[in-house]
């Protein structure tokens, strides 16, 4: 080999990238010793810019299109380096490819809940589910803010930045919205559009556009989730008042059905219990109605007709159990039984 042919073997007459690999944002030219050929061609691809960078600073950026590279078309390049227009000689200059395509069906998740301040519940916390879409649309801040000089820089090693950003923009977009968690939840097309706005500014900052930005799912921690079940089931929103606390009363006798039923000596000691429940909701009834005078019952007067045959406890007993049954109070099993041992005693 001559020494002119390597000598013209160490210019680059085409630069141009094939975007071989998915997932790559950001590839740098292989120059290492090369220099570019003054009057090389520049091929930048529909959905490529093409960013020159000499001695650390950036010198031009080029978009979609074939461009000659001369002293003519390189300006900034040409004035950092103090050449004469009529130059005509090789020169260096790192040069980064950026794709500018739409990133589609990006998933993003909280892997931690959410605590923002709702309307009606106080403080909660909330988990999110959904996908999003970006691009590169500035490749001098995304260059300068995010990938910086590597050779490569992947879809994945942005999205860990971005996730970040999201993360925190949601936190502060759904803490501001001052949107009950039942609105989200019942729409989420409402809560992905407050938190886009805000997520749109956080992302400009480095060079890169939000597309799309979807929620599929809202949900609360197990545990919120079953203490908001709870709420749901006693018909509550707000207040225990008026017929709200006798729907509480209620769906607190049934909820401790079960927990009697497992205890010593199973549903024999749920009648004083009743008793005693029904005593209370009384007693917290007339303080909510504002009677500070308490109420004595009238003392029995004497009977008028012969007595009535006193019926059997246990007989009592067999009537409220089927009547805590017609209710849905216990289930059919409690009831079968309760009813078998009270029926040995009587019969026994």
């Amino acid at each position: 080999m001559s020494l002119g042919s390597f000598i013209r073997k160490q210019f680059i007459d085409v630069l141009q990238w094939n975007e071989e690999n998915d997932g790559v944002l950001a590839w740098r030219f292989p120059m290492q010793d090369f220099e570019i050929q003054n009057g090389a061609i520049l091929n930048v691809r529909e959905s490529q810019m093409a960013l020159f960078v000499n001695e650390g600073k950036i010198a031009d950026v080029f978009g979609p299109g074939t461009h000659t590279l001369t002293t003519n078309t390189l300006p900034l390049l040409t004035n950092l380096k103090n050449w004469d227009k009529f130059f005509d000689s090789p020169f260096k200059s790192d040069v980064y490819f950026f794709s500018t395509r739409v990133q589609t069906g990006r998933k993003w998740g909280t892997p931690q809940p959410i605590t923002i301040r709702d309307a009606d519940f106080d403080m909660i916390r909330v988990r999110a589910f959904g996908m999003y879409s970006y691009r590169v649309a500035d490749p001098r801040l995304f260059f300068t803010e995010i990938s910086g000089t590597r050779e490569v820089y992947t879809r994945d090693e942005v999205e860990d930045q971005l996730r970040g950003i999201l993360m925190a923009s949601m936190a502060s977009s759904l803490g501001s919205a001052k949107v009950a968690f039942l609105d989200m939840a019942a729409n989420q097309a409402l809560m992905a559009q407050q938190v886009k706005g805000d997520l749109y500014i956080a992302f400009a900052r480095y060079g890169v556009v939000l597309d799309e930005f979807n929620v599929a799912s809202v949900s609360l921690p197990e545990e919120l989730q079953a203490a908001l079940d709870e709420r749901i089931s006693a018909g509550m929103k707000g207040g225990l008042s008026g017929e709200k606390m006798g729907g509480f009363t209620q769906f607190q006798v049934a909820t401790s059905i079960p927990l009697a039923a497992q205890n010593e000596g199973g549903l024999a000691g749920l009648g004083a219990g009743l008793g005693a429940g029904a005593m209370l909701g009384h007693a917290m009834a007339q303080g909510m109605s504002g009677s500070l005078i308490p109420q004595v019952p009238p003392a029995p007067t004497a009977p008028l007709q012969a007595p009535v045959p006193q019926v059997d406890p246990i007989e009592e007993r067999l009537t409220k159990l089927k009547g805590l049954l017609d209710k849905g109070l216990i289930s059919q099993d409690d009831y079968n039984g309760t009813k078998t041992e009270l029926l040995k005693q009587l019969l026994g």
